[in-house]
């Protein structure tokens, strides 16, 4: 299998990791012990940005694996380069631009939009990952 066919779809996990290690970055500093709650974490309030910025780095994570294992699977199973670039592609940008709407506003319809895109892709990735297995 030629890996170039999938270049992008490469970089956009490579750029996925770079965003979680921004957002790990960006969770984790500017914490005062009177944000949070006992367990260590901010307290519920999207208000405060910084609650919002650990939530963001949270959903994050919680993505991470889907991604990963759908766009792996993809490409081990040869499904069609073209779409598993645009999907991951899409994966990628569309988890940017949530990051940034999460972090900067409170417009829970515009993070809802771009979780569900990402999601999207993430499903559109295992189906072709599946037909191609049968």
């Amino acid at each position: 299998m030629d890996m170039i066919l999938y270049s992008h779809a490469i970089v956009s996990l490579a750029g996925y990791a770079l965003l979680m290690m921004v957002l790990t970055a960006l969770s984790a500093s500017g914490r005062t012990d009177a944000m949070r709650c006992d367990c260590g974490q901010v307290k519920r309030d999207y208000a405060n940005a910084m609650y919002r910025k650990g939530r963001a780095h949270a959903n994050a994570v919680e993505s991470a694996g889907p991604f990963i294992a759908a766009l792996v699977a993809a490409i081990m199973m040869g499904a069609a380069p073209f779409w598993v670039n645009l999907f991951a592609s899409v994966f990628l940008v569309a988890r940017i631009v949530m990051a940034y709407v999460h972090i900067g506003t409170t417009n829970q319809p515009m993070r809802s939009l771009f979780w569900a895109i990402s999601m999207v892709c993430v499903l559109a990735l295992a189906v072709m990952a599946i037909w191609r297995a049968f």
